[in-house]
């Protein structure tokens, strides 16, 4: 869990800047994290978390 959390609060600093810094506008930003919240209620959320976890994993052993 807090790796989902901490991936979440890294995403969300990254969109924030970058729509700050006006490479991303605001609605593109929006529709990717609606898509995010659609895509993590579909059956395909778990793979993305073990995907996620050893990604996480791998920079770790780095």
């Amino acid at each position: 869990m807090a790796l989902s959390i901490s991936a979440a609060v890294l995403m969300g600093i990254i969109v924030f800047v970058l729509v700050k810094g006006g490479t991303v506008r605001v609605g593109p930003a929006l529709g990717c994290a609606l898509f995010g919240f659609t895509l993590a209620a579909t059956g395909l959320a778990p793979a993305i978390n073990r995907g996620l976890a050893s990604l996480a994993g791998l920079i770790s052993s780095l």
